[in-house]
């Protein structure tokens, strides 16, 4: 069978992607240290941090680490005008997981989110400096150690719809604060933001959310089939949520990626940065961070909140109608990344990880997410 031309390009695309994370992986392999960036957390001496973040550092301790999709390491510093202490990553301790990051350029991308972006706004721990070797992958971000007063949630601790109303602020504020400069051609300064329907792994993503399903299927009761159309439409129905207008979506606002300090809100781990339409995002916020009840009571206030907050920070009127429409759209993605997250595993805890997919496949259900998308592609 001849595969369709845009299918045929995307496949020789991710080809491509593929190949050159493995080129990275494999020249890591081969220098070594000899890249100039640190391999792991315990590489990180005075002379890496003085050059990163252009001040002296005279030494460094680890305070703390664990390791991800990323090595992170809390370090307590002594030097000239240094900070008493910071939050650092590096890319992952093995081979695979770093191979993993560069599917997603997740390093790549939360170094240029933090170069370039991340000056302009409020809610993010500051960057006391960025590096990255284009040759290697690996990278390092030196970050501020935030203190322990602030409030860290999870999906086990649900937000409440107070502090739902100012991550949803927060996010206007960011979108808002881009809205102007993300062309919809894909060109321009914003360039190497790209929409998840128009990443390459997006080929991808209908195999592993059946083999996800297979595999909760026979261990869960949560009824993760009622998500089937998506998983066989899925690069379509990507394509729906995605449509313009775009602006920069933080990409991964679960409530594991959110804090709360002196009572104002933050989001950390900016490595998904993509563009998209705001609902894409909106959606898998609120889905993943409300319970079920305190979102179908709440959400259409919330938007209203989200609605003025955008106006308020330079973006567009958006029709009320129209965004509650593209919301209960965009829900398959707080269905779609839940139920990869638990079916694959290893990515997170398994109570969160179940938990968020709860909530995913509820929505679902309350929001009619399966005939939104259907309609959309009828009438496309």
């Amino acid at each position: 069978m001849t595969l369709p031309v845009g299918q045929a390009v995307s496949v020789v695309g991710l080809a491509g992607h593929l190949g050159n994370g493995v080129r990275r992986v494999t020249t890591d392999a081969l220098l070594g240290s000899r890249a100039g960036l640190p391999r792991s957390v315990g590489d990180i001496d005075a002379s890496v941090l003085s050059k990163v973040m252009g001040r002296e550092v005279r030494s460094v301790r680890v305070l703390s680490s664990d390791a991800g999709t990323s090595s992170r390491a809390r370090l307590v510093l002594t030097g000239n005008r240094v900070p008493e202490s910071v939050f650092v990553k590096v890319g992952a301790r093995t081979a695979a997981t770093r191979l993993m990051g560069e599917l997603g350029r997740l390093g790549e991308t939360e170094v240029r989110f933090y170069s370039q972006l991340a000056p302009e706004l409020p809610g993010v721990p500051e960057a006391y400096g960025t590096a990255f070797n284009a040759w290697t992958g690996r990278y390092l971000l030196v970050l501020e150690d935030l203190p322990e007063s602030c409030v860290f949630p999870d999906t086990l601790h649900p937000l409440s719809v107070d502090q739902a109303s100012l991550i949803v602020e927060l996010l206007a504020n960011l979108h808002g604060t881009f809205w102007d400069r993300v062309r919809q051609n894909g060109r321009g300064p914003l360039a190497w933001l790209y929409t998840p329907s128009g990443d390459v792994t997006s080929l991808l993503t209908g195999s592993l959310m059946k083999t996800s399903m297979k595999r909760l299927a026979e261990r869960t009761a949560i009824p993760v089939d009622n998500g089937r159309f998506i998983a066989d439409n899925y690069r379509a129905v990507a394509a729906v949520i995605d449509a313009a207008p775009n602006t920069v979506m933080h990409g991964d606002a679960h409530p594991g990626n959110v804090y709360f300090r002196d009572g104002e809100a933050g989001l950390l781990d900016w490595q998904a940065v993509r563009r998209g339409h705001p609902s894409r995002e909106l959606a898998y916020t609120l889905v993943t961070s409300l319970t079920p009840e305190d979102r179908q009571s709440a959400q259409r206030e919330l938007l209203d909140v989200y609605r003025r907050a955008l106006v308020a920070a330079g973006g567009p009127e958006l029709d009320r109608e129209d965004l509650w429409l593209r919301y209960r759209q965009g829900a398959l993605y707080a269905y779609v990344a839940p139920l990869i997250t638990a079916g694959m595993g290893g990515m997170q805890v398994e109570g969160i990880a179940m938990e968020g997919l709860r909530r995913g496949v509820a929505a679902l259900d309350d929001l009619e997410t399966v005939a939104a998308l259907q309609d959309a592609l009828s009438a496309g």
